[in-house]
């Protein structure tokens, strides 16, 4: 989050704050579907939200907001899930 501060102010208020949005809500929704009974669907309604995050990541390496070192980090740690 301290890197999304840091963006221009044309990005920042656009897609910083919708980034950290969508990392709160996905928070929430994980610490709701702990207590929850049917998890799995709950966990695949997250799933779609983290492919959002991961594509909202993808932008800001495209607008070189960020550089490829970081967002290889960051996408080594949240690869796509798969179903089976």
């Amino acid at each position: 989050m301290p890197l999304l501060n840091q963006l221009p102010r044309d990005h920042k208020f656009m897609l910083g704050d919708r980034i950290i949005n969508g990392l709160y809500e996905i928070l929430e929704e994980l610490i709701a579907c702990r207590f929850a009974a049917e998890k799995l669907g709950r966990l695949q309604a997250i799933n779609g939200r983290l492919d959002v995050l991961r594509y909202q990541s993808r932008l800001l390496k495209d607008f070189k907001l960020v550089d490829g070192r970081r967002y290889g980090h960051a996408a080594r740690f949240c690869p796509p899930a798969t179903y089976t």
